[in-house]
């Protein structure tokens, strides 16, 4: 079978096609790159980000454990003023009849 000229114009365009076909996948190649630098520097801003917000997170849940704590002292501490002056009222009412008594003997 003899090439003719028909047969060596279609291996050219098919060549040609072919050629094409590299340089768009070697294009689109090359914005996948790109799209991917990008998304490896997106998931760096993500990555820091989230260490960030993880290391404030802890920071805040000291700050309020401890001033829980604080808490708990102070109402303990008032409950305790509390108790002690619950318990000095019967002292102090009979103290105030017993002014009032002797108020009424000195009258």
């Amino acid at each position: 079978m003899e090439p003719t000229d028909i047969t060596i114009e279609i291996l050219k365009d098919i060549r040609s096609a072919i050629g094409q076909t590299n340089e768009r996948l070697d294009s689109a190649i090359e914005r996948l790159d790109s799209t991917n630098e990008r998304l490896d520097s997106t998931n760096e801003r993500i990555d820091s980000l989230r260490d960030e917000l993880s290391r404030r997170i802890v920071e805040s849940e000291i700050r309020t454990s401890t001033a829980i704590t604080a808490l708990a002292g102070t109402v303990s501490d008032m409950t305790d003023v509390l108790r002690a002056s619950h318990d000095l009222r019967p002292r102090v009412e009979r103290c105030e009849q017993d002014i009032v008594e002797i108020k009424r003997r000195l009258a």
